[in-house]
């Protein structure tokens, strides 16, 4: 009986040593210290690594240089005849984690290597050897990590996060595979390691895409057509580049033509060329890149509209003037009637509108906290400061994950582009009945064919995955990229043109935001961009041979004075504060609640 009661409590102990919670101890970084001094176990030497000099004067051999001293080495030679952990089996380590370390090396990258020691023969490890080999390759690198000869670890010391020291000099966009093994290594064992395979980054997602000059490219491109004719205005390469040549060729029905560019010293920022010579009524393929050595070429679409000539105007060039005097004043009469009806009829709109105008949209409404939270009805954007009948009509997509600060940006957005750039916005908020009725499915899809364009709003909420076929305001960011992306390639294989699509971004998000099935669209920097994002709009160009487009009540400076202008920049401010840390902490909450059904924040389209 008392032997049953002992088994039991030995049992009973080591069950609540597996399964003790997990305590929050600090990661452990190698000391630079000798074998010797782990021998002994000294103080100080707790962790430490091992360098290849050391191991070679203190064993008396030396390991094959072909093998990068990556072999590893017999258990008794390194900790001593004395140690009777050599006999035992320790298993390989777990949650293997590769991180990214900060340099300014514009061709290599850093890393560092941690994990968890696995708690099943803990109490009989000596250390650890992580080994470095490049993919496809030769190269390779160790790092030897030995404890102390006195520690003595216990199965809570498995929740300690143990580090390597940094491998610096690794070639940008290569893959590589890391392998840590738990010391000793018995003859026959095969689970006494971990490896795992990654790629490290390449220069524009170290650096960013301004920073690269053989990954640089034009991001920002608009094609005007003037009759046969074509003008193509592209951003130029950052100065700190030191780009001062561009190339473009163009392809399709025959034409295969290079055009060489050089910019004026004095533009900085974009550049306007022309192409002449096209076919009207047929599709040709661009591409513009910096004239370097294998330099990242941007391909664009050029649709050129075939162009009728009346042929009634050469008729009447060559009649007598005798006939033309009749014909005149028969038109001037004409033009004379129609400009007078056109001035009533617009007279009469004016006046309805300043009876239906409303002088106060913008209504305080008490949220659950007390305080109160802005509301812009549809009313407050209606009007259009254009002279055009049809404006054009743009969907606006968004995510509401950001919190209520970046949806607020949004409405704001929406109205300063309806009161200041001419153009008929379409958002959800402002037609929540149609949503009701129709289904986010429904009404998203009507939109996207109705509309002249649609603006894709990228945010880090747009980066959370939610299955799309889901119905539910939570994806419908996701239905929307979705939805987009099959109609880019349903456009791309037909030829036609994909202007229809843009992305773009506040200040607070960073382009990686951008999901990847949208990266090949034009993306704009707001408000910074709104200049260019009219001129796409509008299919104005910006800048023209000997002459450009000034717009400013669209400039950096100039918007903030309008006062849609100024609410856009200040929610925009509000929520570049928010969305520090709003994402992250709403996530983790709703983690730690067990990714139950409801999110910290819906999103919408």
């Amino acid at each position: 009986m008392w032997r049953t009661t002992i088994i039991y409590c030995h049992v009973l102990t080591l069950t609540s040593q597996l399964v003790r919670p997990q305590v929050n101890m600090p990661a452990l970084a190698p000391g630079n210290c000798s074998l010797e001094c782990v021998r002994q176990g000294s103080p100080g030497c707790e962790y430490c690594r091992i360098s290849r000099q050391d191991v070679e004067t203190s064993l008396g051999m030396r390991s094959l240089e072909q093998l990068g001293s990556c072999v590893p080495w017999p258990c008794k030679s390194l900790l001593g005849d004395e140690d009777d952990a050599c006999q035992h089996y320790v298993e390989a380590p777990r949650d293997l984690t590769v991180d990214f370390l900060p340099d300014q090396d514009p061709k290599h990258d850093t890393i560092m290597v941690s994990w968890r020691p696995s708690p099943y023969g803990i109490s009989f490890l000596r250390g650890f050897q992580v080994l470095l080999q490049v993919l496809g390759g030769t190269r390779s690198s160790c790092q030897l990590l030995l404890l102390s000869s006195r520690t003595s670890l216990s199965p809570s010391h498995a929740h300690r996060v143990y580090r390597s020291d940094p491998f610096p000099g690794l070639v940008l966009g290569a893959q590589y595979v890391v392998t840590v093994l738990a010391l000793p290594v018995p003859e026959q064992w095969d689970r006494f390691y971990q490896s795992k395979t990654f790629s490290t980054r390449s220069c524009p997602e170290k650096m960013g895409l301004d920073q690269c000059r053989r990954d640089w490219y034009p991001r920002h491109i608009e094609v005007l057509q003037q009759g046969c004719d074509v003008t193509v205005t592209f951003n130029l390469a950052p100065p700190n580049l030191d780009i001062h040549h561009y190339f473009s060729l163009c392809y399709g029905e025959g034409l295969n033509r290079y055009t060489a560019i050089i910019p004026s010293p004095g533009n900085r920022t974009h550049h306007s060329y022309l192409i002449q010579g096209l076919q009207g009524g047929h599709n040709y393929t661009c591409e513009i890149a910096a004239d370097e050595v294998d330099s990242v070429r941007k391909a664009f679409s050029i649709e050129v509209l075939h162009i009728q000539t009346d042929p009634s105007s050469l008729a009447t060039g060559s009649g007598s003037p005798a006939l033309l005097l009749p014909v005149g004043l028969a038109l001037s009469a004409i033009f004379v009637v129609l400009l007078s009806v056109l001035i009533r009829r617009r007279s009469r709109l004016w006046m309805k509108a300043l009876d239906m105008a409303r002088p106060d949209t913008t209504q305080q409404h008490p949220d659950q906290s007390g305080s109160p939270e802005e509301i812009i009805s549809p009313e407050e954007v209606t009007s259009l400061t254009s002279s055009r009948s049809t404006p054009p009509r743009l969907l606006i997509c968004y995510s509401s994950r950001d919190g209520p600060a970046h949806v607020r940006a949004v409405m704001h957005l929406g109205a300063f582009l309806q009161q200041h750039m001419a153009t008929q916005v379409c958002l959800d908020l402002w037609d929540s009945l149609s949503v009701a009725e129709e289904g986010r499915v429904g009404w998203l899809s009507r939109r996207l064919q109705e509309s002249d364009y649609v603006l894709v709003l990228c945010s880090r909420g747009m980066k959370t995955h939610t299955p799309p076929w889901e119905e539910g305001e939570e994806s419908s960011s996701s239905l929307a990229v979705a939805l987009i992306a099959e109609e880019l390639g349903r456009t791309r294989a037909k030829g036609h043109d994909l202007s229809k699509y843009m992305t773009a971004m506040f200040e607070y998000s960073a382009e990686r935001d951008v999901p990847g099935a949208l990266g090949l669209l034009s993306a704009y920097r707001l408000p910074r961009d709104l200049p260019l994002l009219f001129s796409r709009l509008h299919r104005l160009a910006l800048h023209r041979p000997g002459a450009a487009l000034m717009l400013p009540g669209l400039s950096e400076e100039g918007y903030a004075l309008l006062p849609a202008g100024a609410a856009l920049r200040n929610t925009i401010l509000e929520a570049g504060l928010e969305s520090n840390d709003f994402l992250e902490v709403g996530l983790e909450q709703w983690a730690d609640r067990g990714g139950g059904a409801t999110a910290p924040h819906t999103e919408t389209v």
